[in-house]
């Protein structure tokens, strides 16, 4: 990863915007091999992800704008249900559904287990076990492509257990 983009509110939060952009170019500063570092106030940050989400790599923010990109960027790309999230330090990694546990349809037969898998996709591609990931990533996007065999956030009527055994029935 190459570009990093800066998150921010300093045009409001004077004193917090100053402290974290002046913590990012030291940041930046310390490494080379990043060719692009800039900043973007969240608001327009978040007007240019929905237009033009690829123009970002990297983007670094507090933990409340980023909780608010990230459940923006979630609905970019299908909902909460489909997103999976990673924290990863010098010495362990933590994979995860992005979603809450959904208490109010547990038992019904009606989650989508794409952000579980994805994490799992993503534990797999940390831990060097790529060509499996691969595998059970195509298995999952080709499962998207027939609506029949999708759950109901994703337009289909496939119940959990229906979705699941689509996916390992193409691994």
């Amino acid at each position: 990863r190459k570009h990093v983009t800066m998150a921010h509110k300093g045009n409001i939060l004077k004193n917090a915007g100053k402290l974290m952009l002046d913590a990012a170019r030291a940041a930046a500063a310390e490494f080379p091999e990043v060719t692009f570092y800039d900043d973007r106030i969240i608001d327009n940050m978040c007007m240019q992800l929905v237009g033009k989400p690829e123009q970002f790599d990297v983007i670094v923010t507090t933990n409340l704008f980023g909780d608010i990109l990230s459940d923006l960027c979630a609905g970019l790309v299908g909902g909460l249900g489909v997103v999976s999230g990673a924290n990863i330090g010098d010495d362990m990694a933590i994979f995860e559904a992005v979603h809450g546990s959904a208490p109010d349809i547990a038992g019904q037969g009606k989650a989508n287990p794409t952000a579980l898998l994805r994490s799992a996709l993503m534990m797999l591609e940390h831990l060097g076990e790529k060509e499996h990931a691969a595998r059970i990533e195509k298995a999952l996007n080709a499962t998207f492509l027939v609506k029949e065999q999708c759950t109901g956030d994703l337009g289909g009527k496939a119940s959990t257990k229906e979705f699941t055994q689509a996916i390992i029935d193409k691994l």
